[in-house]
């Protein structure tokens, strides 16, 4: 399933030979050594018109959102080998009103200025964002704290994952946020790619200046690494004594060479036929490790991301 409020994906076999939980930024959610299932497909509660959708865990078997370096030393002391697979892309999101006809572009360092915790309580109104802005009240809308969205933009934005001011309108559930956004002229709000696809009629994306150029954001900018730094890429992470198995292998190969519509039709941004061929060498070449190193980084290409060595 994918849940787009904390991109992931997470992809399971049995309780012995789990392939394991992704999220954009580095960040995973459920661990490699640990083992265990996750949405289940005959469950009573999965929609599978909903699939797309977060999967409604109880409380008591909510996966625990870790930093990668975390599960890192947890695999290694557990002895669980595991390949990283990059399978698609994500764009946040910063989107505005329709009826807004002012921020229609706005730096990295404005952001900044809005959502940094030091604006909390002090900006407050769209004439401290900008010069020649009304003074009209800003409505801030983003996602909670347990998103991985949330992270990432902190970390590209703020220059810390979860550094944020708090007055804001919080919700795990980015419908809300576009509700918010929708109703208000004066909003501003952010997300994934994939809910402004879906509500791009009824909202405004933002083009970000990240110094260089404005740029929008679209599968071809995220592509040719223009969209930065809220561009960010998305993994399945495979436990290599579960990677000699056919019906693991037939998994990865159908997400390697087919899964680009797929990924397209939910609204991230699948990677080019050549870096799905590369990944797929990857993990028919048994290469272990992260290319993060269990640290989160901003702002990475597609190229850079398959150069690198994992560690």
């Amino acid at each position: 399933s994918i849940a787009p409020d904390n991109m992931l994906i997470a992809i399971a076999i049995n309780d012995a030979h789990a392939l394991g939980v992704f999220s954009s930024n580095a960040h995973v959610v459920w661990s490699l050594a640990a083992g265990g299932r996750l949405g289940v497909g005959n469950d009573p509660r999965y929609n599978k018109s909903r699939c797309f959708e977060t999967f409604p865990f109880p409380a008591e078997r909510r996966p625990r959102i870790a930093e990668l370096a975390e599960e890192i030393d947890a695999c290694k002391a557990a002895g669980v080998k595991y390949i990283e697979l990059p399978v698609a892309f994500d764009a946040l999101t910063v989107v505005i009103n329709p009826k807004n006809t002012w921020a229609k572009t706005l730096t990295v360092a404005e952001l900044k200025k809005v959502w940094e915790p030091a604006a909390q309580g002090r900006i407050t109104r769209w004439s401290q964002v900008r010069a020649g802005f009304p003074n009209q009240p800003i409505q801030l809308f983003g996602p909670g704290a347990d998103s991985g969205t949330f992270d990432y933009f902190t970390e590209a934005i703020n220059g810390k994952s979860k550094l944020t001011r708090g007055d804001y309108t919080a919700s795990e559930d980015d419908n809300t946020l576009v509700q918010g956004v929708e109703n208000n002229v004066n909003a501003l709000g952010y997300f994934g790619y994939a809910y402004y696809v879906n509500h791009k009629d009824k909202m405004t994306a933002v083009a970000v200046n990240n110094g260089k150029a404005s740029v929008l954001p679209s599968n071809e900018n995220v592509i040719n690494g223009t969209y930065n730094p809220l561009s960010r890429p998305l993994f399945i992470y495979v436990r290599v004594s579960s990677a000699a198995r056919p019906e693991v292998a037939e998994l990865i190969k159908f997400i390697l060479t087919k899964g680009a519509p797929l990924v397209n039709e939910v609204g991230y941004v699948a990677l080019p036929p050549s870096a799905y061929a590369i990944a797929q060498k990857h993990f028919d070449a048994r290469r272990t490790g992260s290319v993060f190193g269990g640290k989160p980084e901003v702002g990475i290409t597609i190229q850079q991301l398959l150069s690198r060595d994992a560690k």
